[in-house]
């Protein structure tokens, strides 16, 4: 498997310009590059997209959302809708940092896209990012025809730890009455704080994202090791992932949480739950929303908006 040579230039900028390690910053330092790095890496938002801000209730307070939705839709219909919860390892990220791939997946699937900013660790550790996302979902789901969005096409999707909310917002949603959601969408998902892959090992450093980074997100999020095996932690780990929607699970060839993807989607297809697994060879983790940078996140993202269409809005019909 060879590292695509747009990756490889992508690492040699980042040795060159020697930032520091996130694990060697204070979460705010932390957020504070991590959004300067965003703008550059993001692109423009697409147009042709209407963007609302608004906020809605959640346990810990008002959470702030953002409603992407295509402005050739009729004004009054109804669009089948994605909740969408951001990575950042459940540390930085926001309604910024995600923008032009929600943008962009609203755009090409023809959906609303329901962007959450659920609360940080440290500030706010597990559960708090889990309920807000559960909250989101819940909201879209009793209050969606107030904003344009029918109900009864709902998705739940993520990158890295907004993958993880989103795979536990699913088996939340399969146990406790929630939506009957068409599509989860996991892009190289966090699926098992506990063990460690052997891709933890192979790319335990120089890769982006790595294995020192990663215990230091589990240690702001999850500082209880006891709670790190709660299937809200490590959806990998419930009882059972039977029953679940149907799910695309996205990984990257060169990321420490490649073999955690992996697993999740065999054992969502061994018992029972539908599931594609597109590894992309040569990305790195993150790849998705950067695609001023890689055209594999620009093909990455039409694979997702395509499978958002055909999950949400072509079964439907």
């Amino acid at each position: 498997m060879a590292l695509d040579p747009e990756s490889q230039r992508l690492l040699d900028l980042t040795a060159a310009a020697n930032r520091p390690a996130w694990h060697t910053l204070s979460p705010q330092a932390a957020r504070d590059l991590y959004l300067s790095l965003r703008a550059p890496a993001q692109g423009p938002r697409p147009s042709a997209v209407t963007v609302v801000d608004r906020t809605i209730p959640g346990p810990g307070g008002a959470v702030p959302i953002r409603l992407y939705r295509p402005e050739a839709a009729a004004a009054g219909a109804l669009l089948p809708a994605l909740v969408f919860a951001h990575g950042g390892g459940w540390v930085f990220g926001n309604l910024e940092s995600h923008d032009v791939l929600c943008a962009q997946l609203a755009l090409d699937a023809g959906i609303t896209v329901c962007a959450v900013d659920y609360r940080l660790a440290p500030e706010a550790r597990f559960p708090a990012a889990f309920d807000d996302v559960v909250a989101a979902l819940q909201w879209v789901q009793a209050n969606g025809a107030s904003v344009g969005i029918d109900a009864a096409r709902l998705a739940i999707g993520g990158d890295s730890a907004g993958g993880n909310l989103a795979a536990s917002a699913a088996i939340w949603a399969r146990d406790h009455g929630g939506p009957r959601l068409r599509m989860q969408l996991l892009a190289y998902p966090v699926t098992d704080a506990v063990a460690r892959t052997e891709s933890y090992r192979r790319f335990h450093d120089g890769f982006g994202l790595n294995a020192d980074a990663m215990e230091w997100f589990f240690d702001h999020y999850t500082p209880d090791k006891a709670a790190r095996s709660d299937w809200r932690v490590s959806p990998l780990r419930a009882a059972s992932l039977a029953g679940l929607p149907p799910a695309l699970v996205i990984t990257a060839g060169y990321d420490p949480l490649r073999d955690e993807g992996r697993a999740y989607a065999w054992r969502l297809q061994q018992e029972g739950t539908m599931a594609d697994l597109v590894e992309f060879g040569g990305m790195l983790h993150g790849f998705l929303s950067t695609p001023m940078l890689l055209h594999g996140a620009r093909r990455g993202a039409a694979i997702c908006a395509a499978a958002l269409r055909e999950a949400l809005v072509l079964r439907t019909r």
